[in-house]
């Protein structure tokens, strides 16, 4: 039978689950992300050993990144929160979209798309479920 939590909605899943994905998440991302890095670096040319050496890079830096905002960004402000993840979300998507060798200027100006893009989303929901000091709404 599913847990209710204090939100009201159940949690079907064990506290087991919950702490698998809190690993698997950020490592799935990663790979994904290093292979996608990797790809667009690589332009249709071979797979060569400097290649796959990037992507395994670029995936360890987004898995760091990634656990570190999400371990800081929920005890900010909500609107720090917004940023951090708006921040994180421009620079990964930037440096992707730098890996297709687009202009330093088109790259940057894309990922400060996204990331505003990525706050407004978030500072919304953060507001909308938060009371006037910053407490989070069951």
């Amino acid at each position: 039978m599913a847990h209710v939590t204090s939100s009201g909605y159940p949690d079907i899943f064990s506290a087991r689950t919950h702490q698998a994905a809190k690993w698997a998440v950020p490592v799935v991302l990663g790979l994904v992300y290093g292979f996608w890095a990797a790809a667009n670096r690589r332009d249709g040319g071979p797979i060569t050993g400097w290649n796959i050496l990037f992507g395994f890079v670029a995936a360890l830096a987004f898995m760091a990144v990634f656990i570190g905002v999400r371990a800081v960004a929920p005890r900010l402000q909500r609107e720090l929160h917004a940023v951090a993840w708006g921040a994180f979300a421009g620079v990964a998507f930037g440096f992707l979209y730098s890996q297709t060798g687009a202009s330093v200027l088109r790259s940057a100006g894309n990922a400060t798309l996204v990331a505003g893009a990525v706050f407004a989303v978030l500072f919304y929901r953060y507001y909308t479920h938060e009371d006037a000091a910053g407490h989070r709404v069951k």
